[in-house]
């Protein structure tokens, strides 16, 4: 087996330093832990110049796009790490998948507009990534042996240069409004609790959208955004018409390694208390909630049953139920749902019987996702959908795409929602949807 060659560099917890050399390359990606400040992500990872990119074509299925993705593998070939390396990436997949990839997998309405016109997906083929491990201190250059002698001197050259110049600034010419006035949510609000009281559904994720007029480097905005709310699964996808996908996101989506998957959902939302005794008191009150355990069991169910499609029958387990979650502006519910691969399945596979993730769409979920899909005047686009890597030897970590900013066209859009369930408040599940993009909001507007 081909085996990749790696090269070490200094270590930098905040993978910002190395990235400002690509920040302008073509295909220039970073999936970001959120270090130092974060505390559970261990990996960054960062790449550019891909050999291909891939985006979905408008009447594609998802199937079709995604064996296209394989055949870039196969093409790429299979690859090791040298035996004493231990890092999640050996050349590969890098990009994203849109809330709307699900219209490529499922058949769905088509009311809401499509006013961003992003593509559904997009990904690089890369033969070579910088990746810092925050737990053994390490940065290093992995070559994929399809990455020639010429190119690896030339990445080697790059990252040993100084740090280049600051990035130019970012500001807004003008507030982050909502699409949404109060009053049209709480009509989309009474809506889904007719749906659930004639038995359509359980529960649906319900968002509401913000936006703003802006101008500059979109990366000056997520290094601000970055300071502010340091999430595991944050990330930065350059896009090609000098717009950007910014993600600070807590939530992972599936992880496959070594054949083992497992997905790790988030219902159930508390804000932080201004004093350490409010702090803890909203802490247990998110712990205890009837409500947001329903809530959070719900989807933990549902995702057994889409895990279920490619795991090997029997090996699905939960085997975290209900825990507290901090960062820097709310309190969150997690749980974990973990299964094997079934031998004939493989990582895309999971994702074709898995995406969109049940935290943000509802259940059940295709009828969750007609309702939104009625109810929300415009396509998700990136929100809700997820950045992720695969690489030669079948190992993936994605993101659920939440707390999440697109930057295109000379503007910014934010979203934010929440599950909305039978004892539902209105004004409650608003407030919510505001609550968790507040940080966000408050950073543009401040810089």
């Amino acid at each position: 087996m081909p085996t990749c060659s790696v090269h070490p560099l200094p270590y930098r917890a905040n993978p910002a330093e190395y990235f400002a050399a690509i920040r302008h390359a073509p295909g220039s990606v970073l999936l970001d832990s959120g270090r130092p400040s974060a505390e559970r992500g261990r990996y960054d990872l960062l790449s550019a110049w891909p050999l291909a990119q891939l985006a979905v074509l408008p009447d594609e299925s998802g199937s079709d796009f995604l064996q296209r993705l394989r055949i870039q593998l196969t093409q790429l070939g299979d690859a090791v790490l040298p035996a004493t390396v231990q890092l999640p990436f050996a050349g590969g997949l890098i990009g994203y998948l849109s809330y709307d990839f699900g219209r490529h997998l499922e058949t769905l309405p088509s009311h809401a507009k499509d006013d961003l016109q992003l593509p559904d997906a997009r990904f690089g083929v890369y033969d070579w990534a910088l990746v810092s491990d925050h737990q053994a201190g390490t940065s290093q250059l992995v070559f994929h042996p399809h990455c020639g002698e010429g190119e690896r001197q030339r990445l080697i050259a790059l990252f040993s240069q100084p740090t280049p110049a600051p990035a130019p600034p970012f500001s807004l010419n003008g507030p982050m409004a909502p699409d949404l006035s109060a009053e049209a949510y709480r009509q989309a609000f009474e809506r889904i609790q007719a749906y659930i009281q004639a038995g359509d559904c359980y529960q649906v994720n319900f968002a509401q959208r913000f936006r703003a007029p802006c101008q500059g480097d979109a990366w000056a905005a997520y290094q601000a955004l970055r300071a502010a709310c340091p999430t595991p699964f944050s990330g930065f996808q350059s896009l090609p018409d000098g717009g950007a996908v910014l993600s600070l996101s807590p939530e992972r989506f599936v992880k496959v390694s070594q054949g083992q998957v497992e997905t790790r959902p988030i219902k159930g939302t508390r804000p932080r208390g201004t004093t350490p005794s409010e702090d803890a008191a909203h802490a247990a009150e998110l712990l205890a909630s009837p409500k947001d355990r329903a809530e959070n069991l719900m989807i933990v169910d549902l995702l057994r049953n889409d895990l279920g499609r490619t795991c090997r029958i029997g090996s699905v387990r939960v085997p975290e139920l209900f825990s507290l979650e901090s960062y820097p502006n709310v309190h969150h519910l997690v749980s974990s749902v973990t299964g094997e691969l079934a031998v004939d399945k493989d990582a895309l596979d999971l994702i074709a019987g898995s995406f969109p993730g049940g935290s943000i769409t509802g259940a059940p979920k295709i009828r969750a996702m007609q309702i939104i899909d009625e109810l929300e005047p415009t396509r998700r686009g990136l929100y809700c959908g997820s950045l992720l890597y695969l690489d030669v030897r079948g190992e993936m970590d994605s993101s659920i795409a939440i707390r999440s900013l697109l930057v295109k066209d000379g503007q910014v859009c934010c979203w934010g929602g929440g599950g909305i369930v039978a004892d539902s408040d209105w004004e409650a599940e608003y407030q919510e949807s505001i609550t968790k993009v507040k940080v966000l909001l408050e950073t543009l507007q401040n810089l």
